[in-house]
């Protein structure tokens, strides 16, 4: 029986399975996978954003943490109101446990989360905000991101792009066709802003490289990001979750590549 240190494949397959999966904190991979990151520094980006924006809202927040890192940038209390919050500021989720989470994280910061399914209209007032951002939203809704904003307002996003980790995601479910994925391309996503009548301000793409280094964090990857194989389960994949563990094994990390893309776009004066 192969083994990772001294741990058997058995063993490495239990402890991903028991790890909570709420919330987007990947804090728990570290020392078992690691992921580049963009060169554009979102959350960091964001900060910025924030200090500048009087209304805002952060679309499919997770458990709150990327939003509450931004708005923490130059906070000096503890469980003070961040100066960098917007006096008008909310947040969506559409996860019950991610709901509790982000109230929990994003209340100290005067943030009010409002649950409500992510394909669902946003429940808010035309013109509310002149910030809209979001990381890794599902899919963008655009009519609706350009309704909510002000004129002259902004959004700003890092989304998943085509094809991302594709080389994990294809080791179970075999080859993909490319318009799997083709609806998560920038091009794409510009047209259909555009089509809402947003302007596009920034629009860059990277692709970057990932580890993993036990089947552990494999099993516990695919369990939190749910839509990169779909249904999955420990017993359902259990022979290709033991190939690649005794690839591992064999010749070391997996290398995978995630595509993020950063767009920033506009509301005109006048929405068409």
């Amino acid at each position: 029986m192969t083994t990772h240190g001294t741990h058997t494949f058995e063993d490495l397959v239990a402890e991903g399975a028991a790890v909570p999966t709420d919330g987007w904190d990947f804090s728990w991979f570290e020392g078992r996978a690691t992921e580049a990151r963009p060169s554009w520094g979102y959350a960091r980006s964001l900060a910025v954003r924030l200090t500048q924006a009087t209304a805002s809202l952060d679309l499919q927040t997770g458990g709150g943490e990327v939003l509450a890192f931004a708005l923490g940038q130059g906070s000096t209390a503890a469980h003070a109101r961040s100066p960098r919050t917007p006096l008008l500021a909310a947040a969506t989720e559409g996860w019950p446990p991610n709901v509790a989470r982000a109230t929990a994280l994003l209340r100290p910061h005067g943030i009010v989360v409002v649950a409500t399914p992510e394909d669902a209209p946003l429940p808010f007032a035309d013109a509310t905000f002149d910030l809209v951002s979001s990381r890794h939203p599902v899919e963008p809704q655009w009519a609706e991101i350009a309704r909510v904003l002000q004129p002259g307002g902004t959004y700003f996003g890092q989304h998943v792009g085509p094809r991302s980790v594709f080389e994990l995601v294809e080791h179970f479910l075999g080859p993909q066709p490319p318009e799997q994925s083709s609806d998560r391309h920038p091009d794409r996503e510009r047209a259909a802003a555009e089509a809402a009548g947003l302007e596009i301000v920034d629009l860059r793409a990277e692709r970057l490289r990932i580890e993993f280094h036990d089947i552990a964090a494999v099993v516990h990857f695919l369990r939190k990001v749910v839509w990169m194989v779909p249904g999955f389960t420990v017993e359902q994949y259990e022979p290709q979750l033991r190939s690649l563990h005794e690839r591992m094994e064999s010749e070391g990390p997996f290398v995978a590549h995630s595509t993020r893309h950063l767009v920033e776009a506009r509301r005109p004066a006048k929405l068409s």
